[in-house]
């Protein structure tokens, strides 16, 4: 699935060059979106109200980037909805008036509307109250997006008569995904660690992965995305290093060394440059489990709660709130006191084990 175009704009696409990538890349086709698995899987429910047509207003309610937009438009092609975009930031009750009344005859005719509201938070309770009616009949059918959260920021009646999907994050492998597939269109070719960089510069925000690279194409000639062009994007360093290479263990040695030797300055150098070089996070966790266990053990048994503690809190926030949880743990590490008498006493007791068996 894809938030974005798999192919690159056709020759029909008229006037596409001069549009922004993250516009052209949109999707045509529902099996082309990516991310939001949990609410488009197989089998998930918004993905059977659509496949059923049996749609219902709803409210997305995500960070801006994850596809909201999309979503609501590729809900449209696929149900056979007339598609009318509003703007809460420009239009008022007689701008929703009129539409109203334009999707009220369309009904008439047989034809359904999806009303797609973006920014519904903007709206005040007098201008959501004005769609009740339209919504309760059947005129339309509501699509609000809002990066705010709802319970708070639209009416209960809305609410009452909406289902709100909350949209996540889109993931770096996600991300990383979508630019390949926009590389065409820029006309160049890319790493992938390049393409991991931009993604998690772009925190989850598709359309801010593609303005980056679209920036970055601009600055890259000969057709291959370069590295000076891409730290000209994000107006940042980038530091490369081969997830499976010499550098990559280098520096994960470094760390375990500094927390070894009780060095918190060294620590923390070492495991922010593996950050900004987009290292896993998770690999970085397990690594700091293994340092609690090996170098701290019963020294401080509290060590390897914390470890678990910030592993569990980087799968829960991601980037990069999850990187101050693994700061946070280095440091502890380092500044414990050490012992590997638990380490030690496994070997010896293992070797014995091993010479022992009949």
């Amino acid at each position: 699935m894809s938030l974005f175009d798999s192919t690159p704009p056709g020759p029909s696409d008229s006037g596409s060059a001069k549009r922004p990538l993250a516009e052209r890349m949109r999707p045509e086709r529902l099996e082309d979106y990516i991310g939001q698995e949990h609410i488009l899987g197989p089998d998930k429910p918004l993905r059977r109200q659509i496949e059923r047509d049996e749609l219902t207003s709803i409210i997305l309610w995500g960070p801006p980037g994850v596809g909201k937009t999309t979503l609501a438009k590729l809900i449209a092609r696929v149900t056979r909805c007339e598609f009318i975009p509003f703007s809460a930031v420009l239009s008022g009750i007689k701008e929703i008036k009129a539409v109203m009344a334009d999707a009220e005859k369309l009904r008439r005719l047989g034809k359904r509307t999806i009303l797609f509201i973006d920014e519904i938070h903007r709206f005040n309770k007098a201008q959501q109250d004005a769609f009740l009616p339209y919504v309760e009949r059947g005129d339309i059918i509501l699509i609000g997006a809002t990066t705010e959260n709802p319970s708070f920021e639209v009416i209960a009646a809305l609410l009452s008569r909406s289902r709100v999907y909350a949209l996540r994050g889109l993931t770096v492998p996600e991300i990383v995904a979508l630019l390949q597939r926009g590389l065409p269109a820029v006309d160049l070719s890319a790493s992938e660690e390049l393409l991991e960089q931009i993604a998690i510069y772009a925190n989850g925000d598709a359309r801010q992965a593609y303005n980056t690279l679209e920036a970055a194409a601009a600055a890259s000639p000969g057709g291959e995305l370069t590295v000076a062009a891409v730290q000209d994007a994000m107006q940042r360093r980038v530091l490369l290093y081969g997830k499976g290479g010499e550098e990559h263990f280098n520096l994960i040695s470094a760390l375990h060394k500094s927390v070894r030797s009780s060095d918190v300055d060294a620590a923390l150098y070492w495991l922010v440059r593996m950050l900004e070089a987009g290292e896993d996070r998770l690999y970085i966790a397990r690594r700091l489990i293994r340092m609690a266990s090996e170098d701290i053990g019963l020294a401080d048994p509290r060590a390897l709660e914390q470890s678990i503690a910030a592993m569990q809190a980087v799968h829960f926030l991601g980037i990069p709130e999850g990187d101050l949880a693994l700061a946070q743990a280095a440091i502890y590490l380092s500044m414990a006191p050490k012992s590997d008498a638990a380490y030690r006493a496994m070997g010896v007791v293992r070797d014995d084990v091993q010479n022992t068996i009949a």
